[in-house]
């Protein structure tokens, strides 16, 4: 009730150009704080990049929304609240919306924070220069002109983006969005400091030169061990945030994570708690476990312009004679859910989606399905189709992998045989994005909460598209639910979308996510609750224990 309620409070508030007032740590009057405010949580990997516009995943935002603000920000249960912005408007159409900046707004340099740090920072996103992997995202929100600057067929400068003066920016689209607002909180959308960038170049996000907007500063880094934060005292609502130091650790192990966390050495852990230590971490800690349902997908990506995953007979034999309940039950056991499709059907105007049919079969039927496909397309137990599995060091992908070779080995009478190959962060980021790869582990969060997120991933000119998925009729699917005039047409595009990537056996969907996670009791303004599972350190607080 309370977060519904929320949100409808500030829809109206926006609708009115009415300025919401920020939150920072929400402390209950009466609260003994600890004497000393200082954090250490476990990010989980090295980050890509502290550049918004260099970067693609989940470690790389955690990092960025303790350093950088955008227009709009969300409080500790996942509601949009003003950031940069104080307040915003729109035409009736959705096709124009203009934000009002406030001028208390800094730099870490002091400097103030303009509308044309945000004409500069948008502008470079789409820039074919920059090669952001996120560059599409401009397209996601219909900027006027987006794809054909990406493409290089305009300039960045002719991009929908104005700033009518230092504190007010504009944004014309091509098509109306109506939740535009809650896709600008994402981490692409951070502004960038003009002057430091156009200046110092690609430099810019060393130690030393990192100039930022956000509640905290870059106070030491050490590559595949720790980022440490500490307040930024020119941050415009610094007076309200109350942690003042904070280390991000890089264990990529959920059982080093654990362990460190049971020593003490970790107040929070990443999200993934071990599978077979989840029900006595439930048992022995159950205030501290938490679980969240989160807008993700844990998927195996095909590598579509790779034979012979470009033939449609071998991606569909492969989803077929996955037994995704064997994974969720019983690797994992922590509430995942099995799925069948890419876009959670739980997220906002994804309710038409539909389950493919062949998940309702019984898994025999399926298997001898997939060996029929198997034997049509050349292979047998002595010509097996062999391939291998890319995942991200991580325990639990490892044990997912080894569980999901056995399967498909097992339910196809040895047609299959699948070897396993583990990258660091980094390097399996770079070799999906460079095809080099068969079939991939991955997961997709939601950048937002809507159906789009998800839809548009696959769009053939997306820049996130490294499964290489390419259908003109699911672009034009997805180019139709711009056109739709409400919610329930929009809806309808989106499932017809989602089957005709289904049809195409184009990926291989396993689960959506839970965030499992341990936070220790002392740790205040951590709810669980959003979707998004996004931790702001400026909503954090720590109690006398």
């Amino acid at each position: 009730m309370q977060t519904t309620f929320a949100r409808s409070l500030l829809a109206s508030a926006v609708a009115l150009g009415i300025s919401v007032s920020a939150f920072a740590a929400k402390i209950p009057e009466g609260t003994q704080l600890a004497e000393k405010q200082e954090i250490v949580i476990n990010n989980g990997s090295e980050p890509q990049s502290f550049d918004p516009h260099k970067t693609e995943g989940v470690p790389e935002s955690q990092v960025l929304y303790q350093l950088l603000e955008a227009l709009v920000t969300k409080d500790s249960e996942g509601n949009l609240i003003p950031g940069v912005a104080v307040s915003w408007e729109n035409t009736p159409d959705f096709k124009m919306w203009t934000f009002k900046l406030r001028p208390e707004a800094k730099w870490s340099n002091g400097e103030p924070v303009t509308a044309h740090d945000f004409v500069f920072s948008w502008q470079r996103l789409a820039n074919p220069n920059t090669g952001s992997p996120y560059a599409s995202y401009l397209n996601y929100l219909q900027v006027e002109n987006a794809q054909d600057v990406i493409e290089g067929k305009k300039k960045p400068e002719e991009l929908g983006l104005k700033a009518v003066d230092d504190y007010t920016f504009q944004v014309t689209l091509s098509n109306p969005v109506p939740y535009f607002v809650g896709m600008t909180t994402h981490q692409s959308m951070l502004p960038v400091p003009q002057k430091v960038v156009e200046k110092l170049g690609d430099e810019w996000v060393k130690k030393e030169n990192y100039v930022g907007n956000g509640a905290y500063k870059l106070a030491e880094h050490v590559i595949n061990e720790k980022i440490v934060f500490e307040r930024n005292p020119t941050y415009w609502n610094d007076k309200e945030t109350v942690i003042n130091k904070a280390t991000f650790l890089a264990v990529v192990s959920s059982n080093t994570d654990v362990q460190r966390y049971r020593a003490g050495e970790i107040d929070i852990t990443n999200y993934g708690l071990p599978p077979e230590q989840f029900p006595k971490l439930k048992a022995e800690l159950p205030n501290e476990v938490f679980v969240t349902k989160t807008l993700s997908t844990y998927m195996y990506e095909i590598n579509n312009k790779k034979a012979p995953f470009d033939n449609v007979k071998i991606r569909e034999a492969l989803n077929l004679a996955l037994d995704r309940n064997v994974i969720t039950d019983k690797v994992l056991g922590q509430g995942q859910e099995a799925t069948y499709v890419f876009t959670p059907t739980y997220v906002s105007e994804g309710g038409k989606i539909q389950q493919p049919e062949y998940s309702k079969q019984p898994m025999n039927e399926r298997n001898e399905k997939a060996i029929k496909l198997l034997e049509e397309a050349g292979y047998s137990k002595s010509n097996p189709l062999k391939f291998t599995v890319l995942y991200n060091t991580n325990e639990n992908h490892k044990k997912i992998a080894i569980a999901a070779a056995s399967i498909w080995k097992s339910n196809t009478k040895g047609l299959i045989d699948v070897k396993l190959e583990n990258q660091e962060w980094k390097s399996y980021l770079d070799s999906r994005r460079q095809g080099k790869y068969d079939i991939a582990r991955a997961g997709w969060s939601a950048d937002y909460d809507q159906a789009t997120t998800f839809i548009n991933y696959f769009l053939s000119t997306s820049s996130n598209n490294t499964g290489f998925y390419k259908n003109e009729d699911y672009d034009n699917a997805v180019a139709d639910s711009y056109k739709a005039t409400d919610a329930a047409g929009r809806e309808a595009a989106y499932a017809k979308a989602e089957a005709i990537l289904a049809k195409d056996a184009a990926v291989i969907p396993v689960y959506n996510y839970v965030n499992t996670r341990l936070v220790k009791p002392y740790v205040k303004g951590y709810s669980g609750k959003d979707a998004q599972d996004h931790i702001y350190l400026r909503n954090l607080y720590l109690i006398k224990q």
